[in-house]
């Protein structure tokens, strides 16, 4: 005899129909610090990312009570600033557990979507400009094009035995590579990398590497990991003169805004900060999420948010030095950095 098996609304069962769900819920009704508080975000930045996300978002469904781009939005945001799905976040915005999960995963496409909407390195001749003058106003560098770091993202091991995302602190990792501006707005961010990875070997597979090859003007900053390029200076390994130690000083505050990017976001989006825990994911679905903070962050950003609010104040860690060997030196590259050290203010 044939069993007839039910197909049973999670949400429907948990709360029963009369519940009062956000799929109704005006966003007028709550205070604006019940929504920082809860998602992170203020109301007007709310509302922008359902109108950008929306069409994404409704697409056909075969459950039957499709759950609304706003709840869906809401859901994602208080996971990627909480880092948790505790019943408690699932019972404020009325769904269940397992909707939440759906509804991060699904928000999290919709914004790896719009990556490239968000972030860009732009070749427009006038905004590099602009970007070269704020990064000048910093600490005196001229032609500076933006600031490159490798970070590391904690996530749970990998089901296979999978060596390459243990990162040389003895934890499993992916590997994100960044550049920003010296507003902190992201101009490329690739989070697919495995932590086991030195952040040269990032570099160079990535497709940041094939674009600079074509530079002709202006370069990154780098820290002492990289090697010199003409695209991507570096700090003098042994300053001997004054103006040695006045480029690196000048570097390194330089460089920091990076680093002071990446804590920022990792502090507004708890669920990146492995000081919590870590992202229990696969590496692709984490390199998604991690994607989507980056999207959210310079979307924030554009919309008038300050990148700075939520800094968090940790001491900055000492990056190993590149070992290069002699037939490696660009000796352009070298000769370019000197003209900078003796152009630079003293």
């Amino acid at each position: 005899m044939a069993i007839s098996i039910a197909v049973l609304d999670c949400d429907l069962l948990l709360h029963g129909r009369g519940h009062k769900t956000l799929d109704r819920f005006n966003l007028d009704s709550v205070s604006e610090e019940f929504l920082l508080a809860q998602f992170g975000f203020p109301r007007h930045f709310i509302l922008y990312l359902v109108e950008l996300l929306k069409e994404c978002l409704c697409r056909p469904t075969q459950r039957s009570r499709a759950i609304s781009p706003e709840v869906q939005i809401l859901a994602a945001l208080g996971f990627y600033t909480s880092g948790s799905f505790q019943t408690s976040m699932g019972d404020t915005i009325g769904i269940s557990q397992a909707s939440m999960s759906r509804c991060v995963s699904n928000v999290t496409s919709a914004l790896v979507e719009k990556a490239s909407q968000f972030i860009t390195f732009n070749r427009d001749t006038a905004i590099r400009e602009q970007t070269s003058q704020e990064f000048q106003r910093v600490a005196g560098l001229t032609g500076v094009l933006g600031v490159l770091d490798c970070v590391q993202v904690s996530i749970k091991a990998p089901n296979s035995e999978d060596s390459s995302y243990v990162n040389k602190k003895g934890f499993h990792s992916i590997g994100c590579q960044i550049v920003c501006d010296a507003r902190g707005l992201l101009l490329s961010a690739e989070t697919h990398w495995p932590g086991g990875l030195k952040g040269v070997e990032v570099l160079e597979g990535s497709a940041l590497y094939k674009q600079l090859q074509e530079t002709q003007e202006g370069y990154l900053l780098g820290d002492s990991r990289y090697p010199l390029k003409t695209w991507l200076m570096t700090p003098v390994a042994c300053p001997q003169t004054p103006a040695e130690f006045e480029y690196n000083l000048a570097h390194a505050a330089t460089h920091e805004i990076v680093d002071r990017t990446f804590r920022a976001i990792q502090t507004r989006f708890r669920c990146l900060d492995g000081t919590k825990g870590y992202l229990q994911y696969s590496p692709e679905r984490s390199s998604s999420i991690v994607l989507a903070c980056c999207v959210l962050h310079n979307a924030s950003l554009q919309s008038g948010l300050d990148a700075w609010t939520l800094e968090r104040t940790d001491p900055l860690e000492q990056p190993e030095t590149l070992e290069q060997k002699p037939e490696d030196r660009d000796l352009q590259a070298e000769e370019m950095r000197q003209q900078l050290i003796l152009k630079h203010p003293s």
